[in-house]
């Protein structure tokens, strides 16, 4: 790849997910399954990105603490360079709380406020490892004035900026940037906000449509993922639809940035735009049976051997 690295830019998170093992009842104490992860969507794509051999390294922030020190030694031992990650004094490292019901109905509370101290003079300030980057990606968790002065930097050293939504409370951040992205990857839920749409792309042909409109509006490639469902995705060539591969599923989160993450590894070995697509789709399945949001065994060969199965 042309470069020294990725740069992923964007939130460090612990994720707690709970469920219960009889239908939830409010006000009474019931027994479950509690797992926590690192996770933190571009964290998580960061390492997906380490895990299949691509040099990758993070600019985030956690609190100077022993829950911040256990994202930075999960994430450098999975291969992430975590040297630049910000520790913040009097904070708490972001947490968020998903409260399973079912896989189709989860309450999530999050707590990103730490996400602030990633500001525009934190990127300044390591200013020079966007010269030296092969691609930026990030995620939406990042301040309106940080996205402007990350697209500034991104544009005077000529990298390519790849752009996860995150949230559907979040997606608008990134409509003003859409011009300048490479790659976006929303899903169904947050293309309303990011394309100013009456209702969300949920089904194939209204998924299609947008990813060619977002590709009109000025970036390279567009996916917008559908979950079990599959995903559309669009270039200047044209576009497609690709089926999700049936899978049991153990726990959803992180399947989307593993998806993310597959296909940023596809470009940057060049590969052809439905294979990266292809290999996004073998990440997420894979992840999709694992408890944890990176699935830890991730590597090249597996991607091709879920292709091939």
């Amino acid at each position: 790849m042309d470069g020294d690295y990725v740069l992923v830019i964007g939130s460090a998170v612990l994720e707690v997910s709970a469920r219960t093992i009889a239908v939830l009842q409010p006000g009474i104490r019931q027994a479950g399954h509690i797992h926590q992860s690192v996770s933190g969507v571009a964290r998580n794509i960061a390492e997906n990105l380490a895990r299949l051999d691509i040099e990758t390294v993070l600019l985030a922030a956690v609190a100077d603490d022993d829950i911040g020190q256990h994202v930075i030694t999960h994430s450098s031992l999975a291969g992430i360079n975590c040297s630049y990650v910000l520790r913040v004094i009097d904070a708490h490292t972001a947490t968020a709380v998903l409260l399973y019901q079912s896989e189709d109905n989860c309450t999530r509370v999050d707590d990103f406020g730490i996400a602030d101290a990633l500001d525009s003079d934190y990127l300044l300030e390591h200013e020079w490892l966007f010269e030296h980057a092969a691609l930026i990606v990030i995620d939406a968790t990042l301040s309106e004035e940080t996205l402007d002065t990350l697209f500034e930097l991104a544009a005077r050293y000529q990298v390519r900026v790849c752009a996860d939504p995150t949230s559907p409370r979040l997606a608008s951040r990134l409509s003003r940037y859409i011009a300048s992205l490479y790659l976006i990857v929303p899903n169904a839920s947050e293309t309303a906000a990011l394309c100013s749409l009456d209702e969300p792309a949920t089904e194939r042909e209204s998924a299609i449509g947008t990813a060619r409109q977002l590709v009109s509006m000025g970036a390279d490639i567009a996916v917008v993922t559908l979950g079990e469902r599959g995903l559309a995705y669009a270039d200047s060539s044209g576009g497609g639809y690709l089926r999700a591969i049936h899978t049991e599923v153990v726990d959803t989160s992180g399947a989307g940035d593993a998806f993310s993450g597959a296909v940023i590894f596809g470009i940057l070995n060049d590969v052809p735009i439905d294979e990266a697509m292809r290999l996004g789709v073998a990440a997420a399945s894979l992840t999709l049976l694992s408890e944890d949001t990176v699935l830890q065994s991730l590597n090249a060969d597996m991607l091709y051997d879920e292709l091939g199965a």
